[in-house]
């Protein structure tokens, strides 16, 4: 592989599936040099959340396929963790995952703050003071959760952000 966009390509062609065939989802993967070490970081995601036993898990699994493939001609690290709330909201499903959290997006050039009622295909759905709106995904921005301190929420909250680093 002569470019790192190139062994991106296909770190994401080979892993992706073994992540989905232990229940989750590949959310990104970058590859980057440091110093004469590569940096692979995979953020994976799930609906129910992602805990650290879970990291673990995906970690040793990534970490015996690499070990495999040797995708490198130089030492690498591997780190896999979950996303965590600053991870800004641009897909469906990261919307739908985050259905009764508060968050801040850009509608239309308008700021606004509400909580998500429901996303789909077409729209999202806010509830900005009482007021049920659906937004048109071509008028929204990213979205970005916001943190409530002194919310009980209706269900467990999800797993705090998590990571596990292995370096070689």
């Amino acid at each position: 592989m002569a470019t790192i966009d190139g062994q991106r390509q296909e770190l994401i062609d080979r892993l992706t599936p073994m992540v989905a065939g232990l229940g989750f989802d590949v959310d990104d993967l970058s590859v980057t040099r440091v110093g004469r070490r590569m940096h692979v970081r995979v953020t994976i995601d799930a609906d129910d959340g992602v805990g650290v036993d879970d990291i673990a898990r995906v970690s040793r699994t990534l970490d015996e396929a690499l070990d495999a493939h040797d995708p490198f001609a130089s030492p690498f690290v591997l780190e896999v963790s979950s996303p965590g709330v600053d991870r800004p909201l641009t897909t469906v499903k990261h919307w739908q995952r985050n259905v009764g959290r508060l968050v801040r997006v850009e509608v239309d050039g308008t700021a606004l703050t509400g909580r998500v009622v429901s996303a789909d295909g077409r729209s999202v759905s806010l509830d900005v003071d009482g007021s049920i709106t659906a937004h048109a995904w071509a008028a929204l921005g990213p979205g970005r959760v916001q943190i409530e301190f002194n919310r009980v929420p209706a269900e467990a909250p999800s797993a705090p952000r998590a990571t596990a680093k292995k370096e070689r």
